[in-house]
């Protein structure tokens, strides 16, 4: 049987890591609006790792805050492979930060909904994106990618 990992641990166990490491961590969400930063920021001593979340919603945020070239919006568009790796290598650009993930999907409703791309990335790396499909409500979708970048920056780090 095999256990599975509450969300609140997975952050605790991350917190524990970076802080193991002293590095900090920064984040790139769309979809899940911050809900990745909300659960590392829950856990005691996040502030010691955690350097923060830009939550860029829309396209021109990505483009604004993250540095997003306007042509890789148009070419590939916000929910892409290109997008989650532009938005990740922006986040640690601009954060410093030792470690990154990005978060970019389709929430829903619509015929595209729980489609999310995942990308993290550690300093002097290459991002590393993986798309999921995830079932559910909206907002179990936005946890569901909440939770899976949670898990995939463990397995990074």
């Amino acid at each position: 049987m095999i256990k599975r990992i509450i969300p609140r641990s997975r952050a605790r166990e991350l917190v524990r890591c970076l802080t193991d490491l002293r590095s900090t961590v920064a984040a790139a969400e769309s979809c899940s609006a911050g809900m990745a930063a909300d659960l590392i920021a829950r856990i005691p001593g996040a502030s010691k790792v955690f350097w923060g979340s830009f939550v860029s919603y829309t396209p021109e945020a990505k483009r604004l805050m993250l540095g997003v070239e306007e042509e890789c919006l148009k070419l590939y568009g916000a929910v892409s492979q290109e997008c989650a790796c532009a938005m990740v290598r922006g986040a640690l650009e601009k954060s410093g930060a030792d470690f990154a993930f990005s978060i970019t999907g389709f929430a829903g409703p619509g015929g595209e909904a729980g489609t999310v791309w995942i990308a993290t990335v550690r300093q002097g790396g290459n991002p590393d994106a993986e798309l999921f499909h995830f079932r559910g409500s909206r907002n179990q979708v936005r946890r569901k990618a909440a939770e899976k970048a949670l898990e995939k920056l463990l397995k990074l780090i």
